[in-house]
């Protein structure tokens, strides 16, 4: 329902912006577009759209923080994981990779 009414909009603003139909074609679709926003019917779906995004809006924050946590960890597992990294001081340690002896 939402994207219809958002598709409704689009159209209507596209219609006049686009045209030269004038004053009075342009206050008709006014009067339209108050007496469908002031439609009880609309502003219960507008409502309704808005509280869930709200709500997927609030459970994508919480996914997104709960995953956010985990990163330093997996990060320190693969750093374990390749050998390139030393507990005793929590930073890389040199290594002799690309050095010559001749």
């Amino acid at each position: 329902m939402r994207y219809k009414l958002v598709f409704v909009a689009g159209l209507g603003l596209g219609f006049v912006i686009g045209t030269r139909a004038g004053r009075e074609v342009y206050e008709r679709m006014k009067a339209s577009a108050k007496q469908v926003a002031g439609n009880p019917a609309v502003r219960n779906a507008a409502e309704s759209a808005a509280q869930g995004g709200r709500q997927a809006a609030g459970r994508a924050l919480h996914v997104v923080g709960d995953q956010a946590q985990k990163i330093p960890v997996k990060i320190r597992s693969r750093r374990e994981h390749n050998g390139h990294y030393s507990r005793q001081s929590d930073r890389f340690e040199d290594d002799d990779w690309g050095t010559s002896n001749t």
